[in-house]
């Protein structure tokens, strides 16, 4: 039968859940790298047994992790995630320039084909990419050396690339979004980039049309569709069907449109999902509820998703990487909280289950469907 593995981050270790199809009954396996934050595991399409991890420590530093075996066993492999020159300034908090730092590695988006191949995000903001398993890591430079690169500056949780979308069919285009500069995309595989934040409005920016400086938290597709993408800003939830020529918003009757992740259902290119956060002050869910939102329509119209999960005294947070959804016919979503806890739906979000409780609190939840 089917199986389907969990891959969670989190602020204290890693940790693999599975189950078989019916997604009822959970195994859960860890601590892996116990004590050390895992900002981002996941999985390659081309090889379920290959298995990347971001371990960061901010007394240790970056390692990156790999399993060649599903998780039992990991090596560490290359960490030379240099810049290349020049390397040059980005804008600070207070708007003068400060050198690009590595920090760490946020994302890790592994090739559709290769099991060799990965991309990594990493802060501060840049684009790397391995060819051989991870054993040396190079930076696409046309990204951060970017004409706007001098303008790019960091969120409250740093300056980041936190998501990478490949295109389903075309191997040069990839979609990529950093906070809080904004979202670009490459059409030739990497040599240049074009910012895509046509239509965006930002809270603190004079110039309404400016063309960086948008915190995006999260962008989402569905690969029938690679040029309509979707966007949870940190306040807007936004849509484009021109592969970012010009966005529109479709925040519609959210109770509230700050939030940090947004899933596409594998099936149903209109449906989506998120979670709204009360505000960018006050991170957990709005009135001790905790409510994932769907859109069938491709927003404008949401309706709030309970059955199963707790209506009073929660106030947890969901980060932008701690949703996903499998593709079994009946398409599973999975969320993890900022209070440990990891939920799961086998039916679309009608109804969820906590799989795991108490875990430490979790950074990021990536699936695989298991042959």
């Amino acid at each position: 039968m089917t199986g389907v593995r969990l891959l969670v981050g989190t602020r204290k270790g890693a940790f693999i859940l599975t189950s078989d199809g019916t997604r009822q009954d959970w195994t859960i396996d860890g601590p892996h790298f116990a004590g050390w934050e895992i900002y981002h595991m996941n999985g390659s399409p081309a090889d379920p047994d290959r298995l990347w991890a971001s371990q960061t420590s901010g007394w240790f530093g970056q390692v990156m992790q790999r399993s060649d075996d599903g998780g039992k066993n990991w090596q560490a492999v290359g960490n030379d995630f240099a810049y290349s020159p020049p390397v040059g300034d980005h804008l600070w908090y207070d708007g003068t320039p400060r050198p690009w730092e590595f920090k760490r590695i946020w994302h890790l988006e592994p090739s559709r084909t290769d099991p060799d191949t990965v991309w990594a995000g990493a802060e501060d903001a840049a684009l790397y990419k391995s060819t051989d398993g991870g054993q040396k890591w190079e930076e696409l430079t046309a990204l951060r050396q970017h004409r706007t690169g001098p303008q790019w500056q960091p969120g409250a949780g740093g300056m980041c690339l936190h998501t990478i979308l490949l295109h389903p069919t075309d191997p040069d285009r990839m979609y990529i979004a950093i906070s809080a500069a904004g979202a670009f995309r490459t059409d030739d595989g990497g040599a240049t980039w074009q910012p895509i934040n046509a239509g965006l409005r930002s809270e603190g920016i004079p110039d309404e049309d400016a063309e960086v400086g948008h915190c995006v938290h999260r962008l989402a597709l569905h690969p029938s569709r690679p040029d309509t993408l979707f966007m949870q800003k940190h306040w807007d939830v936004m849509r484009t069907d021109d592969a970012g020529g010009r966005w529109r918003e479709v925040s519609g009757n959210l109770p509230t449109d700050f939030g940090f992740p947004i899933a596409v259902h594998a099936h149903e290119p209109e449906t989506i999902y998120v979670v709204p956060i009360t505000s960018d002050s006050l991170h957990y869910v709005m009135d001790g509820k905790l409510r994932v939102y769907r859109s069938r329509s491709g927003g404008e119209q949401w309706e709030p998703l309970t059955a199963g999960l707790p209506q009073s005294h929660c106030y947890v947070n969901v980060l932008r990487d701690a949703m996903a959804v499998d593709t079994l016919d009946e398409c599973g979503v999975y969320f993890g909280t900022s209070g440990g806890q990891v939920y799961a739906s086998a039916d679309s979000g009608d109804s969820w289950t906590a799989i795991a409780r108490d875990l430490p609190p979790v950074l990021s939840v990536e699936v695989q469907v298991l042959p």
